[in-house]
């Protein structure tokens, strides 16, 4: 045994360092995955869940199939919306209110896209105190609030009650004539 020296274990010294190398080796890899083990819960806590992704995210809606005078109700980053196929008879009678009638005075034009009349898009929450307003309701056939009485015409203007200003229009696009995309104006995600 001419490369071995002897030690009170009768272990060859070569042996020795390839074993105390092989612990050292072992102990900082287990130490490694037992840090990322712990650590991978903390940052993942960091990133948002796919409730809150979603939520924030644009949304498609296809208005084929809403017929013409009908209100649908969607949600986009967890609001109410409204969206509301016009008949003829509502966008005439929209348009030919005069603005010194209104509390908050727009005109139907500035509440509707280019081209797209018939389509009206709105939060769907009662601008006073948040309530939802019930659809072809009231004097004016818009909509009316239960809570304290604000009614609100085919275009989402107050008209009367202590609501003090129109049903807000969110941000939204057409896609085709019968596609929309809510969350998106202008081909930009709403901020």
């Amino acid at each position: 045994m001419a490369n071995t020296v002897a030690t009170g274990d009768a272990t060859p010294h070569g042996a020795d360092g390839t074993r105390r190398d092989f612990l050292f080796l072992a102990t900082g890899a287990g130490l490694a995955v037992g840090a990322g083990a712990v650590a991978w819960p903390f940052v993942a806590s960091m990133a948002p869940d796919a409730a809150v992704i979603a939520a924030g995210a644009p949304i498609e809606v296809d208005l084929a199939p809403i017929q013409d005078g009908q209100i649908i109700n969607v949600f986009w980053r967890g609001k109410l919306i409204f969206v509301r196929n016009r008949s003829e008879k509502e966008i005439k009678e929209a348009q030919d209110v005069k603005l010194s009638e209104l509390i908050d005075p727009q005109p139907d034009s500035a509440r509707v896209k280019d081209g797209h009349a018939k389509w009206l898009v709105v939060y769907g929450n009662c601008t006073h105190l948040g309530c939802v307003p019930i659809g072809h309701q009231g004097q004016y056939e818009g909509w009316s609030c239960p809570c304290h009485g604000s009614l609100y015409d085919t275009s989402g203007r107050v008209r009367r009650g202590p609501a003090p200003t129109n049903l807000p229009v969110p941000p939204y696009a057409f896609q085709s004539d019968t596609k929309i995309r809510i969350g998106e104006e202008g081909g930009k995600a709403a901020a």
